[in-house]
């Protein structure tokens, strides 16, 4: 149970770190942080906790993560399911945390509430293909570098740090294409509360990054430099 409340707990972190930060600071007029503060702002909810909970739970704070990492051989199926939960639940925490602060202003408009998707609902207006490959790619990359930076043969102590800075050039790539996801738990907590085109889509940010998660667990298995 310690270990899915602190999924929990992470989750939320994330979504209200890094969905807060697009919503509330992204376009601030004149003062506004843009798109890489935004990434700056996903990467470092990710440091913070994988140096506070990863030692509880691990730090996934992502269904996709789970499944890359039981696909790799480092996770047990038993918890897949209770961890996929626990990090969907924290992150419409997160979520319903974030609307009740930004609803919390007159006339505020909240339109897409940093939903991610593709079409006329992908931020700079990019087709389904590009959007599934996009988080496709950009999870089975973001799985290797999880994978690869947790191994014990990997420097001790600096995975969070890669991690996270992954994660930072992960959203400086895709936040113009889907407003990036490679979180299915993101992607759902945001589409709730945004409704509409958003809720429909958000199928594709549940497939594209456990197929990229699934790929990079067994590619994994195979670049893995000793049985671990």
């Amino acid at each position: 149970m310690k270990k899915l409340v602190a999924e929990f707990i992470g989750t939320l972190w994330l979504v209200l770190g890094g969905c807060g930060s697009a919503v509330l600071a992204a376009g601030f007029p004149e003062l506004g942080i843009g798109f890489v503060g935004v990434s700056l702002a996903f990467g470092l909810t990710v440091v913070t906790m994988a140096y506070s909970i990863g030692h509880i739970s691990g730090c996934h704070l992502n269904p996709a993560v789970s499944i890359g990492l039981w696909m790799g051989g480092r996770f047990d199926q038993k918890e897949l399911i209770p961890y996929i939960i626990a990090q969907v639940l924290g992150g419409i925490a997160g979520a319903g945390i974030l609307y009740v602060i930004a609803t919390g202003k007159a006339g505020v408009e909240l339109g897409g509430f940093a939903s991610n998707g593709f079409g006329e609902a992908s931020p700079g207006g990019y087709s389904m293909t590009a959007a599934f490959v996009t988080e496709v790619v950009m999870t089975f990359i973001f799985l290797i570098v999880i994978l690869g930076s947790t191994h014990p043969k990997a420097p001790a102590g600096f995975a969070g740090l890669a991690i996270g800075l992954c994660l930072v050039l992960i959203h400086l790539i895709s936040i113009p294409v889907t407003n990036t996801s490679v979180n299915p738990a993101r992607s759902t907590s945001q589409a709730l509360f945004a409704g509409g085109i958003y809720l429909q889509q958000v199928w594709l940010f549940w497939v594209a990054p456990i197929i990229g998660a699934v790929l990079a667990g067994l590619v994994y298995k195979n670049l893995s430099p000793a049985n671990e």
